[in-house]
């Protein structure tokens, strides 16, 4: 049986604008019908790793291979209306001589389709995101929801094997924000196609994502499924970029099959091991703890630096021999900042000690 090609496949990937790469030695593989979020800060290369994909940028290292067929190296490269590939971006790029449905016609008009069919495939496709009554409209009397989820409609008009979303509800408030994520994620699974999805938003990637890609300077720092990069990040800096993120130093004194015993300050406690959990005895270790892996009453001492309401949750920042600690509590807030408190640890994850990148 021929398994099929992978949507995207970049290969010692170098990208770069000047004699500095943006992008740096980058291995990436996005399967058919997958979708692999790409989470970085801003100048990590996310959207540079986006336009070298589509065909902006020329590689100067490695190639791209889309469907099986590569379409860059540092030799040569194909346009990008040659690509199987449709972009939104994170700045509309309407056009603003087009109304929305001469913007959604043009793509099918471009691979060879009558005008008339076109604009009949453009009005589904518009009538289909909730757009049919703003059909005539130019981009200058859209709001910004309304012209990103344009630019999504042009995008899924090429009716392309991948699909790229740079940064695309970046400038949108949270509820058109949740609402074009559920939209990217059903229209995207009504086409089958796969896709690489660009953003700073850590909640946005672990929704809409089957894997995750955490991009530092250019370069991959680890690749994992949601849960994999938010409970088993591969370093500080991976572990903050992926949520609220507290760094206890532990002391590990034994590592057994299902269970390790590690001191917290001056007390030793018992909490589940890890996954593939390795540490020398006595060890100094530092170990991530997210808000919702401990919680208020126990046997650790602590004292709350600071309270802060949430609405459904309140957040406490504790301070304890180990380091400072963030716990969420369901409910209105129960003690005030300068409190002696006791606290309990449920579950913690060691983490490196160095930084290496994904690939290495």
């Amino acid at each position: 049986m021929i398994s099929e090609p992978p949507a995207l496949a970049c290969h010692g990937l170098t990208l770069a604008y000047t004699a500095d790469p943006v992008v740096r030695h980058l291995t990436l593989e996005v399967g058919a019908g997958e979708t692999v979020a790409l989470l970085g800060p801003s100048g990590s290369g996310k959207s540079t790793l986006l336009h070298g994909v589509a065909g902006f940028i020329r590689p100067t290292a490695g190639e791209i291979a889309i469907s099986g067929r590569v379409v860059a190296t540092a030799q040569r490269a194909e346009p990008p209306e040659r690509r199987s590939v449709g972009m939104v971006f994170q700045h509309y790029a309407l056009w603003p001589h087009m109304t929305a449905l001469e913007t959604v016609a043009f793509p099918f008009q471009r691979s060879g389709m009558p005008r008339p069919d076109a604009r009949r495939e453009a009005a589904k496709l518009l009538e289909l995101m909730g757009l049919g009554r703003l059909s005539a409209r130019p981009p200058s009397e859209l709001s910004g929801g309304e012209q990103q989820r344009i630019g999504l409609a042009r995008a899924l008009a090429r009716r392309a094997a991948l699909y790229l979303f740079d940064e695309p509800t970046a400038h949108l408030d949270v509820p058109l924000r949740a609402a074009l994520q559920e939209e990217l994620a059903e229209q995207r699974a009504r086409t089958g196609a796969a896709a690489v999805h660009a953003t700073h938003d850590v909640a946005e990637a672990l929704a809409v994502a089957d894997r995750v890609a955490l991009l530092r300077e250019g370069l991959l720092v680890q690749v994992g499924t949601p849960s994999e990069v938010y409970q088993e990040p591969v370093d500080r800096w991976a572990a903050s970029l992926t949520g609220p993120a507290s760094i206890l130093e532990v002391i590990v004194e034994r590592v057994e099959r299902e269970r390790m015993s590690v001191v917290v300050g001056d007390r030793e406690v018992d909490v589940p091991a890890p996954p593939g959990a390795r540490a020398q005895p006595t060890e100094r270790r530092p170990a991530l703890v997210r808000p919702d892996w401990a919680a208020l009453d126990g046997p650790l001492a602590a004292r709350v630096a600071s309270v802060r309401y949430r609405g459904w949750f309140t957040d406490y920042r504790l301070e304890t021999p180990a380091g400072p600690l963030t716990i969420s509590e369901r409910g209105t807030p129960r003690h005030a900042p300068g409190a002696e408190v006791t606290w309990r640890l449920d579950r913690l994850w060691l983490l490196a000690t160095t930084s290496l990148p994904a690939d290495s």
